[in-house]
């Protein structure tokens, strides 16, 4: 409820966009007295595009009748009797309203809620801040746009009453032309009357027709004045047009369009595109307006043709409206919904298609269909030139044709197509190191469009293929490789400026810890996912998206508490715990495997008394946390105790602990798995059978390796990296490896080892 509470807030031109979202598609007295229930439902949870959704949406419906019935029962009293009778009616107009199509009612109120909170978000940003303090860019956007629309609107006024003016006045002219023409029927006429006769009566004629004449003579030349003022003042007009649709089209719609890109790569959601609607569609109603105007003019012109220059000036401005439609409808076809980045074959996907003036210049009273084919990046390269190509598509895509739907409750006409499934492929010949990831593609959306009862058809085409530059400056890549990341993580803790050195310092094979070293340095795609990193048989990207995974899956909570540092190399790991307490870890991905984090800490040398020494598990990866979790492994290590630099473990990690297992059911034991690190345990007395519980992964000292810490067998020297991490191909099955060391003893296993 609170924002709508906020919504009855709005003045002036809010208010009359917040009031124009109601009408009886979803009247505004039903948001009104069911404010509190409306906000508190998942309307959002609802995937409009799927029609397995109907159930919920019918159910949504039908509470939002019983709601409103509910609401109408408890109105007591004069005025509440006139309540209870309206509030009925509208319960009884919604249901059969969307009875047969419930996800109509759903999309209707999230488009409404989302609008609210828009125009909610816009007046909050133009009253923030003192008396005199600049609005922010996206207020000043707006309201610059919101001025342009005034001004053309009274623009188009000013015309529309000089063409009334126009038109009256060459009426006028005209019934004035033909009383001349009847004078001089009536001379004419009087050439078989008497001498004397007709000299009196062709005396007064001839004046009234001079005079007559005289008249039409000026008012010619008023009306050309006239003819010439309007065309000049639609040129303004024009210009103004031309000026709007610039700031809406190649910057706002741009804008989104790049918002849109993004949020496929972790950026924040497009949004805004309502807004995009309504602008598009108050500048295609003044532009067609304009039009008619100018064709009227057309008319008059060529019902009293007068001298002068009007019939070519008329033409250009003809063409020139006709242009500025044709490029507001052909840019205004957008993909609202874009097809997954990465198309498999014979796997479904979805994308929808949106004209955002369809509502406004009827188009939806034809309804178009469009068409969707998936063509290789030259190709479309060569489209966008309106070059022709010698094959239509690269492939073939089953389900690609959809007729577009009129939604009333939003005003919106799209094309959802919910079940393409890329049948083939036709790939082209790659080159050198190129993978078949790298070969790119794009899904072109095109359909064919009536504007104004067949009077202009245009045929429209959208999607602009990729365009990916051969290097990119490092800070660019830093914003990108944070968007992901927070975006992954749905946290504001993104990377910070330390994790982005880090991350350089791996890119470039550097050891400089300034940050400033890296600004103007530039990363190609070689350098990004092709080329290994030093000594690594993965790829910087490979890296840093493992690490991705691996939080996404297991660890989010725990970087979002500020747990996991990360982002450190073994060096640095062992500079920050050598000036802390024994006992103190950190936790930090490993550098030579992929989806990797290990435990590094410090504690005295057991084999050297007095000596400290930094020491680093083996890294866990996914499967040994589909095991056990990060925060009972760290639980169940007795030797670390402070996270670093000095935090209690149990303060940080406790809530993450899984609860006691429970006593024994119908005599059975449940066996509990735990991990140690036998160099730092005091072992328990052996069960019968002499089987040890320890059952996980050993320690690696930051100065060398020691076979006394493993559990498993000893390791062959091609299983060691360079940092004593295990190497990514060569790493234990660990989940098959704990279901055999269940199911045999142990024992006779770690006295062989150890003989």
């Amino acid at each position: 409820m609170a924002v709508w509470i906020q919504a009855q807030q709005l003045q002036g031109e809010l208010l009359h966009q917040m009031q124009a979202l109601y009408g009886q598609h979803f009247p505004i007295e039903v948001r009104h007295y069911l404010a509190q229930w409306i906000e508190s439902q998942l309307w959002d949870s609802v995937e409009l595009d799927n029609p397995g959704e109907e159930a919920k949406a019918k159910r949504l419906l039908d509470n939002l009748v019983a709601e409103l019935q509910k609401k109408a029962q408890h109105q007591v009293g004069e005025d509440g009797f006139l309540l209870k009778i309206k509030l009925g009616h509208y319960a009884s107009q919604l249901k059969s309203t969307y009875d047969r199509c419930p996800l109509e009612l759903v999309r209707c109120i999230k488009h409404i809620l989302h609008s609210e909170q828009r125009l909610v978000q816009e007046a909050t940003n133009a009253s923030c801040g003192s008396p005199g303090q600049a609005m922010d860019s996206l207020s000043q956007r707006h309201q610059q746009i919101n001025q342009a629309f005034e001004e053309l609107r009274l623009a188009t006024q000013e015309t529309e009453n000089e063409l009334r003016k126009l038109q009256h006045s060459q009426e006028y002219f005209i019934i004035q032309y033909q009383e001349n023409l009847r004078i001089q029927a009536q001379i004419s006429s009087l050439a078989s009357l008497p001498l004397a006769e007709r000299t009196q009566k062709e005396t007064t004629l001839q004046c009234k027709r001079a005079t007559v004449e005289a008249w039409l003579a000026r008012e010619a030349s008023t009306l050309q004045k006239y003819r010439l003022d309007l065309s000049e003042q639609h040129q303004k007009s024009l210009v103004l047009l031309r000026k709007q649709q610039t700031l809406i089209l190649d910057e706002e719609l741009i804008q989104w369009k790049r918002r849109q890109q993004l949020a496929g790569n972790g950026g924040p959601p497009e949004g805004g595109l309502d807004v995009l609607q309504s602008w598009c569609e108050r500048l295609a109603d003044l532009i067609w307006q304009n039009r008619q105007q100018i064709r009227r003019c057309e008319h008059l012109t060529q019902q009293l043709p007068l001298p002068g220059p009007m019939e070519e000036l008329l033409s250009k401005l003809n063409g020139d409206i006709t242009d500025i439609i044709s490029a507001l409808v052909t840019s205004t076809f957008i993909i609202e919904k874009q097809p997954p980045q990465v198309l498999k074959t014979q796997t479904k996907f979805a994308a929808t298609v949106r004209l955002l003036v369809g509502g406004k210049l009827n188009v939806h009273m034809n309804p178009p269909q469009v068409k969707a084919v998936i063509v290789s990046e030259q190709q479309a390269k060569a489209l966008l030139k309106n070059e022709s190509t010698r094959n239509d598509s690269s492939g073939e895509i089953l389900n690609n044709n959809c007729v577009m739907e009129y939604h009333q409750a939003t005003g919106t006409l799209s094309a959802h197509f919910r079940n393409m499934s890329l049948k083939r492929i036709k790939r082209s010949d790659r080159r050198g190191a190129e993978s078949v990831t790298e070969e790119k593609f794009t899904v072109l959306f095109e359909s064919q469009f009536s504007v104004g009862g067949n009077e202009l058809v245009f045929h429209v085409k959208g999607r602009v293929p990729f365009i990916v530059p051969d290097k990119v400056l490092w800070p660019q890549l830093c914003e990108a490789l944070d968007m992901k990341y927070k975006a992954e993580m749905h946290s504001g803790r993104g990377l910070s400026e330390d994790n982005l050195v880090f991350l350089a310092q791996k890119a470039f094979s550097s050891s400089s810890n300034n940050p400033e070293d890296y600004r103007s340095m530039t990363i190609s795609w070689a350098q990004f996912n092709r080329e290994s990193l030093p000594g690594r048989n993965f790829t910087f990207w490979q890296w840093f998206d493992g690490v991705v995974e691996l939080m996404k899956k297991h660890l989010k909570p725990h970087w979002n508490d500020g747990a996991i540092i990360g982002f450190v190399n073994k060096q640095q790991a062992q500079d920050m715990l050598l000036s802390k307490p024994n006992g103190t870890f950190l936790l930090r991905f490993s550098d030579s495997e992929i989806g990797g984090i290990t435990i590094a800490w410090v504690a005295e040398n057991p084999n050297k008394a007095g000596e400290r020494l930094v020491w680093n598990l083996l890294p866990y990866t996914t499967k040994d946390f589909s095991i056990r979790s990060l925060a009972d492994r760290i639980s169940d290590l007795n030797h670390l105790l402070f996270l670093y630099p000095d935090r209690p473990k149990d303060e940080v990690f406790a809530k993450y602990y899984t609860p006691p297992l429970s006593k024994a059911v119908d005599g059975y034991v449940k066996p509990q798995i735990k991990q140690v690190v036998p160099e730092f345990t005091t072992p328990n007395p052996e069960p019968v059978g002499g089987n040890p519980m320890y059952i996980d992964q050993a320690a690696s000292p930051s100065v060398g390796h020691s076979n006394n810490f493993a559990i498993y067998p000893p390791m062959s020297d091609t299983m060691l990296d360079t940092e004593g991490d295990f190497d990514l191909e060569d790493t234990m099955d660990v989940a098959r490896h704990v279901e055999e060391l269940l199911r045999r003893p142990m024992a006779n296993q770690w006295n062989s080892q150890q003989s």
